[in-house]
């Protein structure tokens, strides 16, 4: 089986995709398949490395008839790329679609959403539709986290702040950050972020250290207590690693997995990113109440952690195969 992944990365698109991509890349090619990718990965080469350690080559982005000839299936996931089907097909390719909702939808043979609860989705003449949390795929290194994980809480609780890796975010860290100080609890925090945010005044018993997105965060994840996310794919790590987390909705397309998240009771929310300043009491209330309740950081673990398990990459390669 010959798969192509296609998928881009930039300050402005995040790293989420190639997140998602490298997790197909991991499990296509432990079943032997011959897989190669196509995109930009600006901003996500820590990510992106793995695909030289699974000898995954790069493509140059091209015509689809070009780009998608000799391959068995493209796996699409990207938002911008509009109905591609027709000349996938023509390739002699299936084509599978990654969507969110209504980002990123297209006609294709294989549709998957992997959101907490998908919307109804109108016809449009796709084949297989795959719908659900089950078909989230996530990376080896985090499975591999959840199993090394341990339940007991450090003292101070170590916190991680984590929104993605574009610099445009670091005004809402400092916001964030600020609000994370003004609990007045002790803890110790390390924070992930491009750009210079802010940093806050911080009490006795608080400490805080900020760096560059980087390939060792799955290992601070797996010592982590409480967590601070966009509702992304880091979100969906969070889950499966049964990290209590407080979630913040960054973009339009976190809207429907916030909401989710929230009513499910897999996180705390904080609201929406730009209304972040003008709510700075409720959000200082929200992590105090985090970083003080046992009870609390214990249901959300059990419930995010019994959510997501990972491993939806399986789940849909076994349905490309079948096709």
């Amino acid at each position: 089986m010959k798969l192509l992944l296609r998928a881009d990365a930039s300050p402005v698109i995040g790293a989420g995709h190639i997140a998602r991509v490298v997790a197909y890349a991991e499990r296509a090619v432990a079943r032997g398949w011959d897989v190669s990718f196509a995109g930009a990965t600006d901003n996500a080469e820590w990510l992106a490395s793995r695909f030289a350690a699974l000898s995954v080559p790069f493509l140059p982005v091209s015509d689809w008839a070009s780009l998608a000839a000799g391959f068995d299936a493209v796996l699409v996931d990207h938002y911008s790329l509009g109905d591609v089907r027709g000349e996938v097909n023509a390739s002699g390719a299936l084509l599978v679609s990654l969507e969110d909702d209504t980002f990123g939808r297209r006609p294709a043979d294989v549709v998957v959403d992997a959101g907490f609860s998908p919307a109804p989705r109108p016809a449009d003449g796709s084949g297989v539709v795959l719908r659900g949390v089950e078909y989230t795929a996530l990376r080896s290194g985090v499975l591999a986290a959840r199993a090394r994980r341990s339940a007991v809480s450090s003292a101070p609780l170590h916190v991680t702040v984590v929104l993605g890796g574009g610099a445009e975010w670091s005004g809402t860290v400092s916001v964030l950050l600020r609000a994370l100080a003004a609990t007045g609890e002790p803890f110790a925090a390390d924070a992930l972020v491009r750009g210079e945010p802010v940093l806050p005044v911080l009490s006795a018993g608080q400490s805080l250290r900020v760096t560059a997105p980087h390939p060792g965060l799955l290992d601070l994840l797996a010592t982590t207590d409480v967590a601070v996310s966009a509702t992304g794919v880091t979100f969906l790590e969070l889950c499966c690693l049964g990290i209590p987390t407080a979630a913040v909705q960054l973009v339009d397309n976190q809207a429907p997995g916030y909401r989710a998240a929230v009513d499910l009771g897999l996180a705390v929310g904080l609201g929406e990113a730009g209304s972040l300043e003008d709510r700075l009491p409720e959000v200082v209330t929200a992590l105090g109440s985090l970083l003080t309740d046992a009870g609390l950081r214990s249901s959300l673990s059990s419930a995010a952690g019994s959510t997501v398990d990972g491993l939806g990459a399986d789940r849909v390669l076994d349905v490309i195969a079948s096709l």
